[in-house]
């Protein structure tokens, strides 16, 4: 029988992780595994706007039926002008996705179509599922160097002096911002010699936009990719609604593709092709809602209004939990946390130290030490300070 061939598959890390949680019996126990936001009473809530917006939209909707293969218009320009500012839409070829996943997934699939030999460059560490990606889209991949343990920053030099070795028919996935699992941002000054190298190398940016407004903020976080697509002629951005609209279970996910803008026209056909190919028609009441969202002033004001308000509650976190490391292990091992952004930080202790944190404490994080800010208030960070401190 067919599906008596199909090898069992290897459960998600961060999936079982989960799981284990919810079977600990302990009350005080602490999820920094999930990355899902979640504010000081660990809810994750609806954004005032988006309730906003689907109010309105329940009101003035009069059809359920299909939008185009490559989804609303009106969505990839909103979408557009969040991520680029004022691009210039002749360049631009889009579609919408079932999330950032999607995006990336049409991304590589585009890659595949356009130069079936293509090798995908990825960042050590990364996101687990991008090598997953690329080897289910039938891509070769590598990987460039971009963290250093040791500083708990960024390493640009090593990055860029991998990088060199890519050429024409390579893409490099880069992280926007906001980096998973690391938290580790490069400098503007890096970001230019990045794009300086790419523009040498005729490598294609892949740009994985899936936290903008959770980093400084939705223009300095858009900062970096705005300064590839201004100097590459071909860039691929896949960009996420999933944290910065809080709309998760909605799959709201983009991909632009800036390129020659004689050629836009077939690079867009083939996009839609490519969703008929994978899903027909692509999601759209949360593509919608952002859309009603970005082009409502008010809306998109008390919607950025509480964006801030995330991000300034991750960023005073990160400073209370590097305070309380530094003095529950009298040293300053853990300072970088208060530099890194986005949601997430890798601790750089063991994964034998992790396993500890969880059977001794109830504190479950994957077992690379990335732990979820989010997932923290300002009552257990220095519960956690003073567990990772015992079994350091």
């Amino acid at each position: 029988m067919m599906l008596n061939a199909l090898a069992p598959q290897p459960a998600d890390k961060i999936l079982e992780l989960m799981a284990l949680f919810r079977a600990d019996p302990r009350a005080a126990k602490i999820d920094l595994g999930v990355g899902v936001y979640r504010d000081a009473e660990g809810r994750t809530p609806v954004m005032r706007a988006v309730k906003a917006a689907e109010r309105r939209l329940w009101e003035v909707e009069e059809t359920k039926t299909y939008t185009a293969l490559a989804g609303d218009p009106g969505f990839h320009a909103a979408m557009a002008r969040l991520v680029l500012g004022a691009p210039d839409m002749a360049r631009i070829a889009a579609a919408a996705t079932p999330g950032g996943t999607g995006a990336v997934r049409l991304a590589l699939d585009l890659i595949r179509r356009a130069a079936p030999d293509a090798t995908v460059w990825l960042p050590d560490p990364t996101w687990p599922n991008h090598p997953a990606l690329v080897a289910a889209a039938g891509l070769k991949a590598r990987t460039y160097r971009y963290f250093d343990a040791a500083t708990g920053a960024a390493d640009p030099a090593a990055m860029l002096a991998d990088l060199a070795a890519t050429g024409p028919q390579d893409a490099v996935l880069l992280h926007g911002c906001c980096h998973n699992p690391t938290g580790a941002d490069l400098s503007p000054e890096a970001w230019g010699a990045v794009a300086d190298l790419l523009a040498r190398t005729g490598a294609v940016p892949l740009v994985d936009l899936a936290y903008q407004g959770f980093g400084d903020g939705l223009e300095p976080d858009a900062a970096a990719t705005r300064a590839i697509a201004a100097r590459l002629p071909e860039v691929l951005i896949a960009a996420s609604c999933s944290k910065n609209f809080g709309i998760y279970r909605e799959r709201a996910g983009i991909l632009l593709a800036l390129a020659d803008p004689a050629r836009r026209d077939v690079v867009q056909g083939n996009l839609a092709t490519l969703n008929r190919l994978n899903f027909s028609f692509p999601p759209d009441h949360g593509a919608r809602i952002v859309t009603m969202i970005l082009d409502d002033d008010r809306l998109r004001a008390d919607w950025q209004a509480e964006l801030d308000a995330v991000r300034g509650g991750m960023l005073a976190l990160r400073a209370q939990l590097a305070d309380a490391l530094r003095t529950a292990t009298n040293s300053g091992r853990f300072d970088f946390v208060a530099h890194h952004r986005g949601m997430f930080s890798r601790l750089g202790i063991t994964p034998d130290q992790v396993a500890r944190l969880r059977a001794d404490h109830a504190i479950y994080m994957v077992s690379d030490s990335r732990l979820n800010i989010a997932g923290l208030n300002a009552t257990t960070v220095p519960v956690l300070a003073r567990a990772v401190a015992a079994v350091l």
